[in-house]
């Protein structure tokens, strides 16, 4: 049979029609009672039960994973970095409160691999169905000559919903509140250029080395999957804050990625207060003494772009911080409270 000339050009339309008829079987732990529909129209559908809310408030965020994929292209290992995306745009909404509804995923490749497709897709099911987020829908392109050969690249699109008056904007925060610290699983999404750059160019490994201080291969470290914080927040919120009262004992939060403390904390405090983040206060991860230490890193700009092994903050009523700390460990998250809000001018700072 003659290949068709779509097909010559290096876009097989057939083979991504088959391999896009197993979606409904990966997406069916995703689904959620809103979802209309079926998978692969042209628009995903999700009916908002806005009965639930007063003033419902849809909040959305779009990322991508960056140049860690290209720790997973060197591994052949593609399950992970779906997780990642998913999790971090869950990361990013929840912090203002939100609950996610759905999911969008992009997918950009040369030539369409079934199994690294199945893979892909497989992260982005277990991570929304873990986060209990629709996966609604998504686009996969396939641009010969346009990505290296087994290259690919990933964006997400994230939608949820929060209470107008359950916002959490930050703007109760004040000196005296403490700031808890959740443990990330390492470098998350943020800072891989320069993590490549020292392990892989100036210290030469392969991804496949085996670190002693690392306990085990330096690609499959990196490949740690990015934790979601989305089900202890929400948790968290129903347990210890009652907006309609006036009572709110978690007041603000910053999702630590690019930018490190340094740039994501001032994003939630008021103009007259600064973040005093107490150094010694948690212990760092091996994975970050070790880039500081082979990267002739400074100090002080490893907490500009490194999470340093918090993955996010939780400004909370100084009087409570010990009932929030403990709320947080009881349910598997190791936390600590890393420093307190004081007067000063909306900076972060690291003592």
């Amino acid at each position: 049979m003659r290949k068709k000339a779509y097909a010559s050009a290096g876009v097989d339309i057939q083979l991504g029609n088959q391999v896009k008829s197993t979606l409904p079987r990966l997406l069916a732990a995703t689904r959620r009672r809103e979802v209309l529909g079926k998978v692969g129209g042209f628009g995903g559908l999700f009916a908002l039960e806005s009965g639930k809310f007063r003033q419902p408030v849809l909040v959305a965020s779009t990322d991508g994973v960056g140049t860690k994929l290209k720790i997973a292209f060197a591994l052949d290992r593609h399950d992970t970095v779906g997780q990642d995306l998913v999790n971090h745009c869950v990361n990013d909404i929840a912090v203002l409160g939100a609950e996610p509804l759905f999911f969008l995923d992009y997918i950009g490749t040369g030539k369409l691999k079934p199994r690294v497709f199945r893979q892909l897709i497989s992260g982005f099911a277990r991570a929304c169905a873990e986060n209990h987020c629709a996966l609604l829908g998504g686009e996969t392109a396939q641009m010969p000559g346009f990505y290296q050969e087994g290259e690919y690249d990933l964006s997400g699109t994230i939608v949820g919903v929060v209470e107008k008056s359950e916002i959490l904007d930050g703007r109760s925060i004040r000196p005296g509140d403490a700031v808890l610290g959740l443990a990330s699983s390492g470098l998350h999404t943020n800072g891989y250029s320069l993590a490549r750059k020292i392990f892989f160019e100036r210290m030469k490994l392969d991804p496949r080395t085996k670190l002693p201080e690392l306990g085990g291969g330096i690609g499959r470290e990196l490949l740690k999957v990015h934790v979601s914080y989305g089900p202890l927040i929400r948790s968290a919120l129903r347990k210890f804050n009652r907006p309609r009262t006036g009572r709110l004992t978690v007041k603000g939060m910053a999702h630590i990625t690019g930018g490190g403390f340094i740039d994501n904390i001032p994003r939630v405090l008021p103009r007259k207060c600064d973040a005093l983040i107490r150094k010694g206060s948690w212990e760092v991860p091996p994975i970050f003494q070790l880039l500081a230490a082979s990267g002739g890193i400074a100090e002080s700009e490893m907490y500009e772009v490194f999470n340093m092994g918090v993955g996010l903050v939780m400004i909370v009523a100084g009087d409570q911080a010990d009932a929030v700390l403990r709320f947080a460990r009881a349910g598997g998250t190791v936390a600590w409270i890393i420093g307190e809000i004081v007067r000063g001018s909306g900076v972060a700072r690291i003592v």
